[in-house]
């Protein structure tokens, strides 16, 4: 009697939905130039200063999670291309084999697409608005497909990238919320047609700026925008004149409330970013901005990214990296341990 009491017990509680907030708290970085780096012949360096998989490094750091972004047709130049579809889904199953989740971004764009520009991709140039919707519909269930094949399940997906003023310029600008919604539903119903268990994400920058994201979300949600999860950029670097941390934490972890809270979403840091020559203080900073996450109520805090650790400032003249001259993470790193 004992035996089947436990028995019964037990697959009651196989029974129960696994949440969210079951799930182990993201810890990511942003790797879209890892292959772009090994292309060019750049050497990854452990703690020990021997020669090692950049993804082991980060792994050992932490990072528990690897975004991804996709560009419809880049360059094919082993210095300034990447970040294809094959590229992608190559990466994707790499991280993946380490244990790790994926998130993929979708630019909508043939190279950067960010608050200062989102350039329609040149193979849709020249579509009226409906077959501009259904190329996004065909690119986005195509590498969602590709994934799903190749055996990944991105368990996040960004429909656009830093989206303040739209995505596709210009259909889908600001400027006629009711076009970018449709196009934005256009993503989200390719994501979940293909794997409806992951995550869609809108991804704002100035993660401290709320009024910013109250207009954005405001209109999002009266245009009728679908998605899952809010995401934000959040680097104190680029903010007013650049500023310490300090001056805008609070802010960022009251929008992250205020987001869970107004609109019943989960929330992330999608990018964030410090000073290399600044260790200690994006140290202190990265902490910060993972205790701020964390302390989102009911759990719907899910996670923080950090954009491009591994770019270090000596390959991608990037100065908001956590790698130092030599080839080794820097202490900032250590924040995700």
């Amino acid at each position: 009697m004992k035996t089947l009491k436990i028995l019964i017990v037990v697959l009651f509680l196989l029974s129960i939905p696994t949440t969210q907030a079951e799930k182990p708290f993201a810890k990511g970085a942003d790797i879209g130039w890892l292959p772009q780096m090994e292309a060019t012949g750049y050497k990854f360096y452990n703690n020990e200063g021997k020669p090692e998989d950049c993804l082991k490094i980060l792994k050992d750091h932490g990072i528990n999670s690897i975004r991804l972004r996709t560009w419809v047709n880049p360059n094919s130049d082993k210095s300034i291309g990447h970040c294809s579809k094959d590229e992608t889904v190559a990466m994707a199953v790499r991280a993946q084999k380490m244990g790790m989740r994926v998130m993929i971004d979708f630019h909508y764009s043939d190279s950067w697409a960010d608050p200062g520009k989102q350039v329609k991709p040149k193979a849709w140039e020249g579509l009226n608005f409906d077959q501009l919707k259904q190329a996004l519909y065909d690119y986005t269930f195509d590498v969602m497909t590709a994934l799903m094949k190749a055996g990944v399940t991105p368990e996040w997906v960004q429909v656009g990238n830093e989206t303040r003023t739209g995505m596709v310029y210009p259909e889908g600008h600001t400027d006629n919320w009711p076009q970018l919604a449709q196009l934005i539903n256009k993503g989200y119903d390719a994501i979940k047609a293909v794997s409806p268990t992951t995550k869609v994400i809108l991804h704002v920058d100035q993660g401290n700026n709320r009024k910013l994201f109250n207009w954005w979300f405001d209109a999002a949600i009266k245009n009728g925008a679908k998605f899952d999860v809010i995401g934000m950029s959040y680097y104190p670097y680029w903010l007013d004149g650049n500023p310490d941390y300090t001056l805008s934490i609070e802010d960022l972890g009251q929008n992250l409330k205020d987001m869970a809270a107004n609109y019943n979403k989960e929330v992330m840091v999608v990018e964030v970013g410090g000073e290399d020559t600044k260790v200690q203080n994006t140290y202190d900073m990265l902490k910060a901005v993972l205790e701020k996450v964390k302390a989102v109520p009911n759990g719907k805090g899910l996670g923080v990214f950090y954009w491009e650790p591994e770019g270090a400032r000596s390959w991608s003249h990037y100065g908001l990296s956590a790698w130092g001259d030599d080839g080794k993470p820097t202490k900032a790193l250590d924040a995700f341990k």
